[in-house]
Parts: C-alpha cells; sequence; structure tokens
C-alpha cells in the first residue's frame, strides 16, 4: 500500500466569523499603526503618489487618458500585493518591534516564491480587465479620440453613457469581487506564514469571504470608498489612504484567521 501524502502540512487555518462593525475597528488598528510608523508610511504613501502621477502624465503624454481610469481599478486589483511592506510593519507593531523601513521593503523575500504566484494571478486578472475595458469602450464609442473633457462629455454624457457604464461597471465589479475574495486575507497570510502555499492561502481567503460575507462587503465598499477619495485630489490623498487600508488589512487578517498554533 503506498504511504498517504497530506495536502496540507501542520495545522489548518480556521475562519473565525466576526460583527458587521469589525471593519471599523480596523479602520482604527490601521491608523493607530499609521502613526506609529511615520517613517514607513510617508514612504510608501509617497510612492502610491508618484506612482500614480506618473502614469496619469505618461497616459497624457501618449495621447491616452482614456485608459486614466481602467489603470486606476487596475491599481486597486494589485494593491494587496503592493502592500506587503505595510503588512510586516503592522506584525512587526503588533510583536512589539520597531517598524523599519527596510524590513518592510524586503518583507516579500520571507515567501518569495508564493507572494511571486500571487502577483502574477493579480497581474495576469489586471491585464484582462485592461484589455476589456478598451474592448468595452471600443464596443460603445470607437476609437478612442479628443482631450479629456471630450472624453468626459463622451463616456457621462452621450446616448451610449448608460449602457456603457452598465457593462463597464458590472465587469469591473464582477472582477473586483474575485480579486478581493482571493487576496483579502491570502497575501498578509503568505507573510505570516512564510510555508503556506498559494492555493492555501487563496482557499482561505475565499473562505473568509464566504463565512463573514456582510462584514467583508462592507469591507471592500470601505477599501473602495478610501481609495477612490485619495484618488480625487491628484492622488494626493493616496498618502494616507493608501497605507492606512493597508496596515488596517493586516489587522483584518488577524482577526479573521486564526491558526491553533498561534
Amino acid at each position: 500500500m503506498q504511504p498517504v501524502i497530506p495536502i496540507i502540512v501542520g495545522p489548518v487555518p480556521r475562519i473565525r466569523a466576526v460583527a458587521l462593525d469589525r471593519p471599523w475597528i480596523w479602520i482604527a488598528q490601521g491608523w493607530s499603526d499609521l502613526a506609529a510608523a511615520p517613517r514607513v508610511s510617508v514612504a510608501y504613501g509617497g510612492a502610491f503618489v508618484l506612482t500614480g502621477g506618473a502614469i496619469a502624465l505618461l497616459l497624457f503624454l501618449a495621447e491616452s487618458i482614456y485608459l486614466l481610469l481602467p489603470l486606476a481599478a487596475g491599481f486597486m486589483l494589485l494593491a494587496p500585493l503592493l502592500a506587503v511592506g505595510l503588512y510586516e510593519t503592522s506584525r512587526r507593531i503588533a510583536q512589539g518591534q520597531a517598524p523599519d523601513l527596510g524590513a518592510a521593503i524586503g518583507a516579500f523575500k520571507s515567501n518569495i516564491e508564493q507572494v511571486a504566484y500571487m502577483g502574477l494571478v493579480l497581474m495576469l486578472i489586471n491585464l484582462f480587465w485592461t484589455r476589456m475595458a478598451t474592448l468595452i469602450f471600443a464596443i460603445f464609442f470607437g476609437s478612442p479620440r479628443g482631450n479629456l473633457q471630450d472624453l468626459i462629455d463622451l463616456t457621462l454624457f452621450s446616448s451610449a453613457s448608460l449602457p456603457f457604464l452598465l457593462v463597464g461597471g458590472f465587469v469591473g465589479f464582477v472582477l473586483a469581487t474575485i480579486t478581493f475574495s482571493i487576496s483579502v486575507v491570502s497575501i498578509p497570510m503568505l507573510l505570516d506564514r512564510p510555508g503556506t502555499p498559494i492555493w492555501v492561502a487563496i482557499g482561505t481567503s475565499i473562505e473568509a469571504v464566504r463565512a463573514n460575507s456582510k462584514p467583508m462587503a462592507l469591507w471592500s465598499a470601505l477599501i473602495c470608498a478610501f481609495t477612490g477619495f485619495g484618488m480625487i485630489p491628484a492622488f494626493l490623498g493616496l498618502a494616507v489612504t493608501m497605507p492606512l487600508i493597508g496596515y488596517a488589512s493586516w489587522h483584518c487578517y488577524k482577526d479573521v484567521v486564526v491558526h491553533d498554533d498561534a
């Protein structure tokens, strides 16, 4: 008889059911971490602002400003991966260690292979979304043309605006829901548990969303709201909102996922 090989080595993670108001607690805890780690927060917040501004400038120079909203949405899809260093900072603060920018930047090295796989998954989703957004635009409006004001008039005030927004919004909602479900606790888990394979982390994340559908729906809405508001004033608000969401996401993970050997 052949030996039995377990598919999961070590304790199996469990999901804790949380109250509907817990996302507000995660935000409060994230704000506390933001204040406790000013150097890391400023560095990551500044990087988000500069990245957003650079993308907008390049699109403007390339006369492809119509891609700004799809790429902004894609940025939100990739944000959980970009926040690995913020998870590490919250982890260090919880353990009584001093926040360290070097440790935050190198945090992905603790489980680099699985984090890279997760990054590949998110990149593929982002690429698919960008292609779909371009296709949907072409179906309703043809080839992009004109300046930013023309683009706004075309997509918001033309006869095709409503069906365009409904179709684009539906496709974006589906992809955002998938991304949120597979990543909301999976990437913090890969950092916290270096031996965790990606499929276990993704399965845990999906189950966390399923078991806490209402709190997770509120949490996803808060993420979208904070990110959207951060983008409005020329991306400057991301200097605060993105570190805040990153820190809060770590507390979401620690609140929802239970490891028996912890």
